[in-house]
């Protein structure tokens, strides 16, 4: 697709969701790979994305178009008939998520904010030390790294079915075909 044909194409995922998509996938990766020591930047890390993810549910509501809740709410039809479709061989278009991707991303959100809880948790005189409360914390973590495993493989295998560019999507907020 030419440039002018891409410039042409709606904008999908604003700036702001980008920024926002990208900015955990960092504060994801550097907490479970460079700071997972529960020192200070590690804290401060999961913080951070607490609040990125904060403030990207406040976008769900007051976002643009495609950034909205209820632009992409994974319901049960919507999920039924997106699987439906899947079953069969068909790929219907979505301009944003699509049902399943909808899942995807609010079960991120919600493990990402369990996550912040049990990190918290453990800064706290009445847990402080609590074995149970670090597995948990641990378990989480390692259900989030798993999560945002899938939903990277399945941006790369949605994108070939689909036909899309969703990777290069989430960093021009444009969804282009191929």
């Amino acid at each position: 697709m030419s440039d002018h044909m891409s410039s042409n194409l709606p904008l999908v995922w604003d700036r702001f969701v980008r920024i926002f998509h990208w900015s955990l996938v960092l504060c994801v990766l550097s907490n479970f790979f460079v700071f997972d020591d529960g020192k200070d930047i590690h804290q401060w890390t999961g913080y951070l994305a607490v609040c990125l993810v904060a403030l990207r549910v406040i976008w769900g509501f007051l976002g643009s178009q495609y950034a909205r809740f209820s632009n992409f709410f994974p319901t049960p039809n919507r999920l039924r008939r997106h699987l439906k479709a899947l079953k069969s061989g068909v790929h219907e278009e979505h301009a944003g998520h699509n049902p399943l991707g909808a899942l995807m991303m609010l079960a991120l959100i919600t493990v990402v904010l369990c996550l912040g809880v049990t990190g918290w948790m453990q800064t706290l005189d009445a847990f402080w030390g609590e074995e149970w409360l670090q597995n948990t914390h641990a378990f989480i973590a390692n259900a989030l790294i798993a999560l945002a495993t899938i939903h990277a493989i399945a941006a790369i295998v949605m994108g070939r079915l689909e036909k899309t560019k969703l990777i290069k999507a989430m960093f021009t907020g444009k969804k282009e075909r191929w």
